[in-house]
């Protein structure tokens, strides 16, 4: 092929999105351009080149012989340019540590305490990010994960931190409305359930708590359930219900009035939460002193629970 003169780099680009996607549309989504930006600037790739690079049968579009000897070709010198973009965004981020956990606990939890350890750590850069999935060390830019049960056992480097609790409780203003003479008086309020996704065994249910009493649930007056603990503890401050509020979560609350828990009648979550990290984390600076700061709170946190028990 005698070729008189490169491409424009935009062509080359291009060319190289669709043989690596699959399609003009896909290339097109990731260049952040429309598809026929993305056809407009193959034929140029074509026209500099004096070869076809891409057939079209009917509605399909694939690549030519031709095509796909040019695409392997690139396609090094633009691993390489993702590559050190890559190595980049890791220079930049590295003395900030990411940590990764599960939204409620990360709002209800762990957040609340981080801006403490961040007034003694100064210079430390936290990202906290709730996020239900569990995260792929040395691919996500995640540093550790807080999460929940027998995943754990998924991680190479990790720590169980405490096993939580949970307690009936309402707002004053719904106890005021409906007086209670024994624990089994609250199956009659209206109740708050939590139903987590299905790879995690739920906390405790109210059925589960009414056997712990020595009684069967019969559903009379209706329950809702949400698949956030924190919106559960939110809509029970709001008045609405009745919850099974995990205590790590709803602490705050109780010591502060917005909760009440007229019978201290707890049941203890079938699972330990956890803490994982990517071994490279403990490098950074701050760290170690971060992994050890969150396992000294869950152990802070599990002695609370030492009563319940």
């Amino acid at each position: 092929m005698n070729v008189k003169n490169s491409p424009p780099m935009r062509a080359i680009q291009a060319f190289e999105a669709f043989g690596r996607l699959g399609s003009v549309t896909a290339a097109a989504d990731e260049l952040g351009v429309s598809p026929g930006a993305v056809s407009q600037q193959i034929r140029k790739a074509e026209d500099e080149l004096g070869a076809s690079l891409l057939e079209r049968r009917g509605r399909t579009v694939t690549m030519t012989s031709l095509g796909r000897r040019y695409h392997a070709a690139i396609s090094d010198g633009f691993d390489r340019i993702r590559e050190a973009g890559n190595m980049l965004d890791r220079a930049r981020s590295e003395s900030a540590l990411t940590v990764s956990c599960l939204p409620s606990l990360a709002s209800k939890w762990l957040a609340p305490q981080l801006f403490d350890w961040q007034a003694h750590n100064v210079g430390a850069t936290v990202r906290l990010i709730g996020a239900e999935p569990e995260v792929r060390f040395g691919e996500d830019q995640v540093d550790f994960r807080v999460s929940y049960g027998a995943k754990m056992r998924e991680y190479d480097h990790y720590a169980a931190l405490f096993t939580d609790w949970v307690v009936p409780a309402c707002s004053p203003a719904l106890l005021e409305r409906r007086p209670l003479r024994r624990p089994a008086d609250i199956l009659e309020c209206p109740l708050l359930g939590i139903e987590w996704a299905s790879d995690h065994r739920s906390p405790p249910t109210w059925a589960e708590w009414a056997a712990s009493l020595g009684i069967s649930y019969r559903r009379t007056s209706g329950e809702m359930a949400f698949s956030l603990s924190s919106a559960a503890i939110d809509a029970a401050i709001n008045g609405r219900g009745f919850v099974l509020a995990q205590m790590s979560m709803a602490g705050d609350d109780i010591a502060s009035g917005r909760l009440v828990v007229p019978f201290d009648v707890p049941l203890r979550l079938p699972d330990p939460y956890f803490l994982a990290w990517d071994r490279s984390a403990l490098q950074k600076p701050h760290g170690a002193a971060l992994r050890a700061w969150i396992v000294a709170v869950a152990n802070r946190q599990d002695a609370k629970h030492q009563t319940m028990r």
